[in-house]
């Protein structure tokens, strides 16, 4: 009988998509890549997700993040990515976290988590999951920078410890040595990043809508990289791979 996996079952096997259906994730970050990670996932049919991001949508996401449409605007991201999800697999199972993940935080993660993936920007924040993911023998893979850059041909899939050229995996790579953490797989690109010369800005108040009580202003600036839609889609594409192979092979 035909069912909405039956496609993949030729290619990976029933017992791999069962194998799938049962895997618990969790989702650090939906914007970007994290939007993307997730669409692979359940439409690769992985059943029990838990997600966290404290973002709402803003008009600036349009142009890069799946689940960014104008009627989705103002909404919170971990809502309307529980949405979608339901939306593809009904049976799906959803945790959601409305929140910002720093070393404070308690709870979210623990045992019954088959596979962690870590798609913020804050380096406290990245580190902090790949300790906690030691600690609790959970599998982990994290994304590296994507933003002012144009060749998503440059992207790679390697330990943290083979990075170049990125300035957020330099970053991770001292911290994480420092902690006596000697690996990380991570989805990193070799391409130069786009030097932003001009400053622009661009009110929240005229342009766009912001969680109320954000953390961080929501202007554009020279600071604030830039992004376009096919870069950031396939890191999260190709994590989103990573994941599934890692957790039927």
């Amino acid at each position: 009988m035909l069912n909405q996996f039956s496609r993949e079952e030729l290619i990976i096997g029933k017992e791999a998509v069962e194998k799938l259906n049962n895997a618990k994730v969790a989702i650090f970050g939906l914007g970007g890549v994290g939007s993307f990670v997730l669409e692979g996932l359940v439409r690769a049919g992985i059943g029990k997700f838990v997600l966290i991001d404290d973002d709402k949508i803003c008009l600036t996401n349009l142009n890069r993040q799946i689940l960014a449409t104008r009627k989705t605007v103002g909404k919170p991201k971990v809502e309307v990515a529980k949405d979608r999800i339901l939306e593809i697999n009904p049976d799906a199972e959803i945790e959601i976290h409305q929140e910002f993940f720093m070393p404070e935080t308690e709870g979210i993660l623990d045992k019954s988590i088959d596979y962690i993936i870590d798609c913020i920007d804050t380096v406290t924040a990245k580190i902090e999951l790949v300790v906690r993911a030691n600690k609790l023998n959970i599998p982990i893979i994290s994304c590296m920078g994507t933003g002012n850059k144009l060749d998503p041909t440059k992207f790679e899939v390697t330990d943290i410890n083979k990075t170049t050229v990125c300035p957020l995996a330099k970053v991770m790579r001292k911290e994480l040595r420092a902690r006596n953490i000697k690996k990380l797989k991570v989805v990193y690109s070799k391409e130069e990043p786009i030097r932003i010369e001009e400053k622009s800005e661009a009110s929240c108040k005229t342009n766009c809508i912001c969680p109320p009580g954000t953390k961080r202003k929501c202007t554009i600036r020279n600071q604030v990289p830039g992004s376009i839609s096919f870069v950031p889609s396939v890191a999260g594409l190709i994590i989103a791979g990573e994941v599934i192979k890692d957790l039927i092979f």
